[in-house]
């Protein structure tokens, strides 16, 4: 997360460079080297590969991360019930 509240605030670098600002797609891993080898292989693929994989999980493109880093709402618990 924290990688992407820094694209998200335009840290120098590639992010700024390329105005990279959303989040389109991600998956979790209970274990780092997972991860890695998961990202790895993604970046193995060619353009087209990485877009359906995109378009398959999210058609809109929407930013995943859009209310993150963002304080969260308090709401009174429902005690009915």
């Amino acid at each position: 997360m924290a990688q992407t509240l820094q694209h998200k605030l335009r840290a120098p670098g590639f992010t700024q460079r390329y105005h990279i600002e959303r989040l389109v797609y991600f998956e979790t891993f209970r274990y780092v080297n997972n991860a890695i080898a998961r990202e790895t292989e993604i970046k193995g693929w060619r353009r087209e590969k990485k877009v359906a994989l995109i378009a398959a999980n999210n058609p809109t493109w929407e930013d995943l991360a859009a209310e993150w880093g963002k304080p969260a709402a308090m709401r009174k618990a429902d005690s009915s019930g």
